[in-house]
């Protein structure tokens, strides 16, 4: 079964695609969470993708490396940072621990190439993130609402997206 750590998928992939990889900044967890003890820095040890090279770092992955199974697509919204991070979790057929590929974009501006024509399984996790958190697709043959009805406006996973309904009416925190 094939074992690949963070830092080797990233030797890997920066032999292979130079100019596909970015240096990740660390992003603050601000406010600092309720149940946890401070304010923190996070680095995520995998590897941090530029948008415009994730087709070609995932078909590495899935073509030289051999992690075929695309197993999901989640977002992270990182509200005080001002982005979000698109986190790609691939498998080997074979068994064995997975590998990830992240990919920042600003949350103004969340636009990312698919990877659906490259893997199916991607059509719905991609339609599921726009649906919920306003990502765009490029090349999504059909980037529609999968969850929330037409009419529907703005994104409800989104950290700003405001509380609404009768189980918050007129509660204040």
């Amino acid at each position: 079964m094939p074992e690949l750590t963070p830092t080797e998928l990233k030797a890997k992939l920066a032999a292979a695609l130079p100019d596909a990889l970015l240096e990740p900044e660390p992003i603050a967890i601000s406010p600092p969470p309720k149940h946890g003890p401070f304010a923190a820095l996070f680095t995520p040890p995998d590897p941090l993708v530029r948008p415009q090279r994730l087709v070609d770092a995932a078909l590495f992955v899935r073509d030289t490396l051999g992690y075929a199974y695309l197993s999901d697509i989640a977002v992270v919204d990182y509200l005080y940072a001002g982005c979000f991070e698109i986190v790609y979790r691939f498998y080997h057929p074979a068994g064995g621990s997975s590998i990830v590929l992240r990919v920042r974009v600003p949350r103004d501006e969340p636009v990312v190439p698919s990877l659906t024509p490259y893997w199916p399984a991607a059509h719905f996790h991609e339609r599921e993130a726009y649906d919920l958190f306003g990502i765009v697709f490029t090349g999504h043959p059909y980037l529609h609402r999968i969850y929330m009805w037409d009419e529907f406006e703005g994104f409800p996973m989104r950290k700003d997206f405001p509380r609404q309904g009768d189980k918050y009416l007129g509660a204040e925190e």
